[in-house]
């Protein structure tokens, strides 16, 4: 029996099942989306651990109780917001969308610290590390607990419900590791493509598994020995003498901003690199906008 299958059991247990079926009075973002919530904002603390500083930071959430049945103490499914706009997140969790009718959850989406529109210090910390040093998933953890506490001290219906935190990727890390450091405010955790053991694994683990996506995509692995082919290309026009190399990219590949240094093809490489990687990363069977627009298996 996998743990997916328990936690989901374990959820049904806590939800009755009669549901309550409602409105709510949100927007929409982006506007073809299917998914509705509403924005809210709350004064979070900027340091959870120490007493130099009293601070506060506005705190984007995004709240839906379309199907949250409060009367029976339906549960909290929230999501440890990671490295970007909660809205991105929101959009591309379609798990706990689907699940929520089913278990008459409260979905809430939590913005990471110093992400999307959560800046403290109205975003004005540059490298200044009196500012930058509160930018850490020990702090991002408190704020979920501070926040899922305001929550049930202020929402009518949430004090007994449980929370059921979600992730993916670091943010599937925050979901274990907010589970682990909070039990007794995180019921349980989904921590999808949580790398959490990753801090001792070899630097180019990760490089090998998206060099295995593209291996498998093509016969013979052809895809794969194209693009690492691609990288002593791109070395042997940066080499070329009098900038010929150069000037054959910017003359065959219509470059909006002509290349001028060796250094263009260095930013290049890295561009392609990241390419590449979000492609492995987004293949998904269906339809996406998450990290660029891409068909069903790109």
């Amino acid at each position: 029996m996998s743990l997916k299958y328990l936690l989901l059991v374990t959820i049904v247990g806590l939800a009755n099942c009669k549901r309550l079926y409602r409105k709510t009075h949100v927007s929409r973002r982006p506007e073809n989306s299917t998914y509705r919530y509403e924005t809210k904002w709350y004064n979070q603390t900027l340091d959870h651990f120490t007493f130099t500083t009293d601070a506060k930071y506005a705190q984007k959430y995004l709240y839906n109780d379309t199907w949250w049945d409060k009367n029976s103490n339906g549960p909290i499914f929230f999501y440890t917001g990671n490295e970007g706009d909660i809205e991105a997140f929101a959009e591309n969790s379609g798990f706990m969308w689907d699940i929520a009718p089913e278990f008459g959850a409260l979905l809430i989406f939590a913005e990471h610290r110093y992400y999307g529109a959560s800046l403290p210090f109205a975003g004005n910390y540059s490298k200044n590390p009196h500012r930058l040093g509160y930018l850490s998933s020990e702090q991002a953890l408190a704020d979920f607990a501070q926040l899922i506490s305001h929550i049930k001290e202020t929402v009518d219906g949430a004090e007994k419900s449980p929370v059921i935190a979600f992730g993916g990727s670091y943010g599937g890390m925050l979901a274990a590791w907010f589970r682990m450091k909070y039990p007794h405010i995180c019921n349980g955790a989904i921590a999808a493509s949580a790398p959490v053991a990753q801090f001792t694994s070899p630097c180019d683990a990760f490089g090998r598994i998206v060099t295995s996506d593209f291996t498998a995509a093509a016969p013979n692995g052809t895809c794969s020995q194209s693009i690492r082919k691609s990288w002593d290309a791109l070395n042997r026009l940066a080499a070329a003498p009098n900038n010929t190399g150069l000037k054959w990219l910017n003359e065959n590949w219509k470059l909006c901003k002509p290349f001028t240094s060796k250094r263009n093809i260095t930013d290049l490489k890295a561009y392609l690199s990241d390419l590449w990687t979000n492609l492995a990363m987004m293949d998904y069977p269906y339809p996406t906008h998450f990290l660029a627009p891409l068909p069903g298996n790109p």
